[in-house]
């Protein structure tokens, strides 16, 4: 399996535009595993909607509440057990988008990290570029790494802020892998036109199309 797992520091962060963004430049299909706040809008159709055309996966889990998912799942009665939580097939690259942030309880044993360690893809920790940043993306580096998680990278998400960046990349010991600036609109257009990644976190001899 081929692909990153698209984590954050908060919920709006910012991880389903880089989902999408990546999503479309590297092929591959999208997975979010469990989705809450459904009621409102879900992930996988924003990312339909911005990278049409890609293969997306249907979520194991969907909860109405815009709240976590232990939160939503006992509000509704379901039991999220995450031996459940598989990916999918495919011969393409797979770019699975979290719900909140790592330490977001799932239910009353497992958080997020548990599940991106279950699956043992590499994490992108998307975070925002502003004051506040290093500390959520050091804590959040930090929690994954405890965890035996792989860290691909980080992605800021904003404004420039090249002292933000350099805390992050020398407090972290990761690169800052990409800078996504604000958009006139979030639209298929504006996202695909965003440069494509220049990193890889697997082969790109052999993605197909």
């Amino acid at each position: 399996m081929r692909g990153v797992f698209v984590t954050g520091t908060d919920t709006d962060i910012g991880k389903t535009l880089v989902s999408a963004w990546l999503t479309i430049h590297w092929k591959a299909d999208y997975w979010k595993p469990l989705q809450t706040g459904a009621a409102q809008d879900s992930d996988g159709g924003s990312v339909a909607r911005l990278a049409p055309g890609r293969v997306i996966h249907p979520s194991n889990v969907v909860l109405q509440a815009p709240l976590s998912p232990y939160e939503a799942a006992r509000r509704e009665g379901v039991e999220i057990n995450l031996a459940t939580l598989t990916p999918p097939a495919t011969d393409r690259p797979l770019v699975i988008e979290g719900a909140g942030g790592v330490l977001v309880p799932i239910n009353g044993r497992d958080l997020m990290v548990d599940l991106i360690a279950q699956i043992g893809l590499p994490a992108l920790v998307v975070a925002r570029s502003s004051l506040g940043t290093v500390n959520h993306t050091l804590l959040t580096l930090e929690a994954l790494r405890r965890h035996g998680v792989s860290v691909a990278g980080v992605v800021l998400n904003g404004q420039l802020n090249p002292a933000n960046r350099h805390s992050i990349e020398h407090f972290g010991k990761v690169p800052v892998l990409a800078e996504l600036q604000p958009l006139p609109a979030v639209t298929a257009a504006t996202v695909a036109a965003i440069p494509p990644p220049s990193f890889l976190p697997f082969p790109q001899q052999g993605v197909p199309a």
